[in-house]
């Protein structure tokens, strides 16, 4: 399933660009600059993806001059594409941690969506294929870009109260590519909603503490010197699927119902499946030296490797309130259960 991590991408890619190059050009606008971060993951991705493909038919020639045998290359494989994923996924943090920054900048209005100049120039484009969507509507099945991003947590005894972790310092991203399928042929209300998403869970301790591993346990424990952060951080790999409730009517041109989607109030309840493909605890704090530390630290911190959960979202057009909430407890072995829960905003771009 990790090598599904290429095919999210790729996709993510080539959705941004076709998105975001129909109305923007121009740099300062929220589109061009993703634009910008689309091209950059669209690189990456073709590269890896350029790779993993002459390591498999490398993989593939040995089998058929039977220097290996097919259990062998079928391991092979899942190595190659494994290691890819995490090549993938490294080189695309960054291009993520920009994409999060210029969400946040348009949320908090340090940033615009379009200037006047491409809102004209592009006015008269608009009009034309809008006019050409109205009396065509949209295809039964649609697909989306999907970001999201918020507050995240440890809920005790289903209990989020007198957390040992931040409230505002932890906090959680999501992306990922979505279709949307309308179930009725003639009723646009009920939509099947599924894709692929990376999850992003991140959680600071209080009280100047730090997780270790003690024996079968992960548990928290006080730091000798002052830290500046600690943080754990769990990515995920999952399948979400959900029942989309989509309040846009239809319209009728010449006597012909179109529909589309995205265009007033949704609903949406469902859950999600999926692997942990990574943890890892990064502290920063000063030496003795009075250097700045930045440690980072992979490790499995007795993290369980499947993942499940429920999640729903509620609001108008492309954004949305979104929750999420792990059936499953995040460390395997404790003594407590302990559940991710996360709360935040989440956009649709369709």
């Amino acid at each position: 399933m990790k090598n599904f991590t290429f095919y999210l991408a790729a996709s993510v890619c080539f959705f941004l660009n076709t998105l975001v190059a129909q109305e923007a050009t121009q740099m300062g606008t929220f589109e061009g600059r993703a634009k910008e971060i689309a091209d950059k993951i669209d690189s990456i991705t073709k590269e890896e993806k350029a790779a993993l493909t002459l390591e498999i038919e490398s993989v593939n020639q040995q089998l058929e001059n039977g220097a290996i045998t097919m259990e062998e290359a079928d391991q092979r494989k899942l190595k190659l594409a494994e290691s890819r994923a995490k090549s993938i996924e490294n080189r695309v943090a960054v291009a993520q941690d920009e994409l999060h920054q210029l969400v946040n900048d348009r949320v908090e209005g340090r940033i615009k969506d379009q200037d006047s100049s491409v809102y004209v120039k592009f006015k008269w484009f608009k009009k034309s294929t809008d006019n050409k969507k109205t009396h065509q509507g949209e295809s039964r099945t649609t697909s989306q870009f999907v970001f999201a991003g918020g507050l995240n947590n440890l809920a005790t005894n289903e209990q989020v109260a007198h957390s040992d972790y931040k409230v505002w310092g932890s906090h959680f991203y999501e992306w990922g590519f979505t279709y949307n399928t309308r179930i009725l042929k003639n009723n646009n209300l009920l939509h099947a909603k599924y894709g692929l998403s990376l999850q992003y869970n991140n959680l600071r301790p209080t009280e100047n503490r730090f997780q270790i591993e003690n024996g079968d346990q992960t548990v928290l424990e006080t730091s000798a010197i002052n830290l500046e952060d600690s943080r754990l951080r769990n990515v995920n790999l999952v399948l979400p699927i959900h029942l989309e409730f989509d309040f846009t009517k239809k319209k009728f041109e010449k006597d012909q119902a179109t529909f589309r989607t995205h265009r007033s109030f949704r609903l949406g309840v469902g859950g999600y499946a999926g692997a942990n493909i990574k943890s890892k605890q990064i502290l920063k704090f000063e030496d003795g030296n009075g250097n700045n530390v930045r440690q980072k630290t992979k490790g499995d911190y007795n993290v369980n490797d499947f993942v499940y959960g429920v999640s729903a979202y509620a609001g108008y057009r492309q954004t949305s309130l979104y929750i999420k909430y792990d059936l499953n407890p995040v460390f395997q072995d404790n003594l407590v259960d302990q559940n991710n829960i996360s709360m935040g905003i989440r956009f649709d771009f369709n």
